[in-house]
């Protein structure tokens, strides 16, 4: 018969052997280790403070998160009602605002004339100039045109420099963040009362 060949070595047999080595050294060095640990015992009244303290740390925790958390919101809506000048200076949308009538809008100018704020003065003086050419159906307000957009409508118009001082003042009143003078707001009534004149 003839000799046949073995296999003296397989290396998933070393491998099996060196896990198998690792293993019983580990657990002789936990063994060892295991009656030098002193063994921890914990009285009741112990644990149900600890887990208070945990319980407090988490809420603290979970509470700072949250003021942290709506403070980011407040700020980001603040920066966005302040950055919207109908809605902080007026209290209005423009959208909600021109349904007013032409006279509430001339009533409002006065009134805020008389309390010394004439940006808001202006800008009543402009809602009324819009809503007028709204109503006459010369020019239909949408809420979505600019200050532009009316400038070029304008163009043919009797009275197109009156019509240019407001829509010019109130341009440099939303986006300039121009201070209104009581100078600048008698030529806008002037300007609003050629206007009118038509």
């Amino acid at each position: 018969m003839a000799a046949q060949s073995f296999e003296k070595t397989n290396f998933f047999w070393e491998l099996q052997q060196q896990v198998q080595r690792f293993n019983e050294w580990l657990e002789s060095v936990t063994a060892r280790n295991q009656n030098q640990v002193p063994e921890l015992s914990l009285e009741p009244w112990f644990l149900d403070l600890l887990w208070l303290v945990v319980r407090g740390i988490f809420w603290l925790i979970l509470g700072l998160i949250l003021i942290w958390l709506g403070r980011q919101i407040w700020q980001n809506w603040q920066k966005y009602y302040d950055s919207v000048p109908s809605l902080s200076n007026a209290g209005l949308t423009k959208a909600g605002a021109n349904k007013l009538k032409v006279s509430v809008w001339i009533e409002r100018s006065r009134k805020f004339y008389l309390e010394g704020n004439y940006q808001e003065a202006v800008r009543c003086l402009y809602m009324a100039t819009i809503q007028r050419l709204n109503d006459r159906g010369i020019i239909l307000d949408e809420t979505s045109r600019t200050d532009g957009e009316y400038r070029q409508l304008i163009q043919n118009l009797p009275n197109r420099e009156a019509y240019q001082i407001l829509l010019n003042t109130h341009e440099q009143l939303c986006f300039a963040n121009r201070v209104i003078s009581l100078e600048i707001f008698e030529r806008c009534q002037q300007a609003y009362q050629e206007i009118e004149k038509q």
